[in-house]
């Protein structure tokens, strides 16, 4: 909580209603908890399932529930399936949605594209969400952050993180209630970054990231056994060091993001 600021300020700002600043949550029970890794590592393999292919996902490895259980799971966890769709991804209510601008635009330099997303992270006891910002071009990963609850704040953390000393044309994000806040885009806005985002129904529209994930849950999330939250922060921090400058991607002829991002930086 900020000392300088009251409660009601700070959820304004954050476009959070206060009941959800008061609001405790209760556990995860253990057989839905179990439910969720499977549906995360089914999601990843496999992320066109909707529910009715994940409850038949379940179903085959032993865990008979029905699809509005399956359902609720994957709101939780915040999965959809990929693929044209109508109206899954709906912003907060008077939030602005921006245009997608990226359709056919060739991706040349650093620092012309950035994008986030939000995923998913399993913990022995429960779960957390994983913010990043990722540069197109580099593949290098700018930013990124944890939070226990899915609400804006750990995405405006990782974009000042991502901000400093460093500037993106165009910032493309999904239509999701963290990035359409003001208090997101008019970061965006006051560093001069032009504002991105995906059409509904569009899976291709933040590949990038997409790819991202897919690198972190089965490079480091599906070997590990995060005990707590803090855990999850150290060992994540140290896939993404290894990430940005020890892994060799083919898509940069077998450089590593940091090395392409810092030699486009000093070109």
């Amino acid at each position: 909580m900020h000392s300088a600021l009251s409660v009601v300020r700070q959820c304004a700002l954050l476009d959070l209603p206060r009941s959800s600043y008061y609001y405790e949550p209760r556990p995860t029970s253990v057989e839905n908890l179990r439910l969720m890794r499977l549906l995360d590592e089914q999601y990843t393999a496999t992320p066109f399932y909707g529910s009715r292919r994940m409850r038949v996902a379940l179903a085959q490895a032993g865990h008979a529930v029905n699809r509005k259980h399956v359902q609720r799971l994957m709101r939780l966890m915040g999965l959809e399936a990929v693929g044209p769709k109508p109206r899954l991804s709906e912003p907060h209510p008077g939030h602005r949605v921006y245009p997608y601008l990226l359709r056919d635009v060739p991706i040349v330099r650093v620092d012309q594209v950035w994008s986030t997303d939000i995923t998913y992270v399993r913990l022995r006891h429960g779960f957390v969400y994983l913010v990043a910002i990722l540069d197109w071009y580099s593949r290098y990963v700018l930013a990124w952050d944890l939070s226990v609850t899915v609400d804006g704040q750990f995405c405006l953390a990782a974009l000042e993180t991502a901000l400093g000393g460093r500037r993106p044309e165009i910032f493309n994000t999904d239509q999701g209630a963290q990035f359409t806040a003001t208090v997101f885009t008019d970061r965006l806005k006051a560093a001069g970054t032009q504002i991105s985002m995906d059409g509904r129904g569009r899976a291709l529209d933040n590949v990038f990231v997409e790819r991202l994930w897919r690198s972190v849950k089965y490079e480091e999330v599906y070997l590990k056994d995060y005990g707590s939250v803090r855990d999850a922060r150290t060992q994540l921090g140290r896939y993404f060091r290894f990430y940005n400058h020890e892994r060799p991607h083919q898509s940069l002829a077998y450089q590593t993001p940091a090395t392409v991002y810092a030699a486009a930086k000093v070109a």
